[in-house]
């Protein structure tokens, strides 16, 4: 990338360092195959509450131009400081090979600088407030050669949180951590039994000394025996709710960070809805959250 590029990207961040710190939503509207649809649907989330969304520079599962136009067609009713805004780089190996979003062949430092500018160009934004790396590359050394990049910019003021997704293993992410010259803020995982809901990193996450927020997604698609479980059901029986409220209102009150992507008007209320909720009970919360492996 050019100096002459990078100069115009220093111009761009005084944009972002006279704005007050991005507040972080406690849910966020996930953006993934809804193709064509995006736009549409990225403005009735903006429309029904949310203000925090999801994506990533990765054609094939996302569409971040309808995201951009999605957020224009609303500028004047939520200016873009109102938002949060989340995107990511994908490695190669994330990519559809004929779809790829920048120079496959170039060196991986280039690859994720061309990503990240084509990401602003896409979102129609001068800075995203939170830079995902989509997955682990082979490597750690690999993979910080791909932070010390997404570092550089948060220096620049065109990023303000760093964060990482799909990491399941609890070394290599202490690993990374201990590395890290600006700290992942984010982990985004699937949230599933088949790993045991991450306690262990979860766990770790919470540590004083980490403070990282776990994001989970496939929440709901992930968990159909949690939702119809008797805790669930009688939970949700007892509140006058839906059991998918119930499971976003006990992860959210132990300090998780869902996502949703439902294509429902009437869905994305419900979800919000939980956020205006006082706290439930905690040794309720602790009863559903014993379902996920512990709070």
């Amino acid at each position: 990338m050019s100096e002459i590029v990078f100069q115009s990207l220093a111009l761009r961040s005084q944009h972002i360092a006279k704005m007050p710190p991005a507040s972080v939503p406690r849910l966020l509207y996930g953006t993934a195959w809804k193709k064509d649809q995006t736009h549409a649907l990225v403005k009735a989330a903006l429309l029904a509450g949310f203000r925090g969304i999801d994506t990533a520079n990765q054609p094939k599962h996302y569409n971040e131009p309808q995201i951009g136009s999605a957020l224009q067609a609303v500028a004047q009713t939520f200016p873009r400081e109102s938002l949060f805004i989340q995107t990511k780089f994908t490695p190669i190996s994330g990519q559809d090979p004929n779809n790829v979003p920048y120079d496959p062949s170039a060196p991986l430092e280039e690859q994720v600088k061309e990503s990240f500018m084509k990401s602003l160009e896409n979102l129609q934004t001068s800075y995203v407030d939170s830079y995902v790396l989509h997955s682990p590359l082979h490597s750690l050394q690999d993979t910080l050669r791909v932070w010390r990049v997404m570092e550089d910019f948060h220096s620049k003021k065109l990023i303000r949180y760093l964060g990482i997704s799909n990491a399941y293993s609890l070394p290599f992410l202490q690993h990374l951590h201990a590395q890290a010259r600006v700290k992942p803020k984010f982990i985004q995982n699937r949230f599933h039994d088949e790993t045991e809901y991450d306690i262990d990193v979860r766990s770790w996450c919470r540590s004083p000394d980490v403070d990282i927020t776990y994001q989970s997604f496939w929440t709901l698609t992930a968990n159909p025996h949690v939702l119809q479980s008797d805790i669930v059901r009688s939970v949700a029986l007892k509140k006058g709710c839906t059991v998918e409220q119930v499971l976003f209102k006990c992860l959210i009150q132990s300090g998780i960070l869902p996502l949703t992507g439902t294509r429902s008007e009437v869905h994305m209320k419900q979800d919000l809805s939980v956020l205006e909720w006082e706290d439930w009970e905690e040794d309720l919360v602790d009863r559903v959250m014993s379902l996920v492996g512990e709070r």
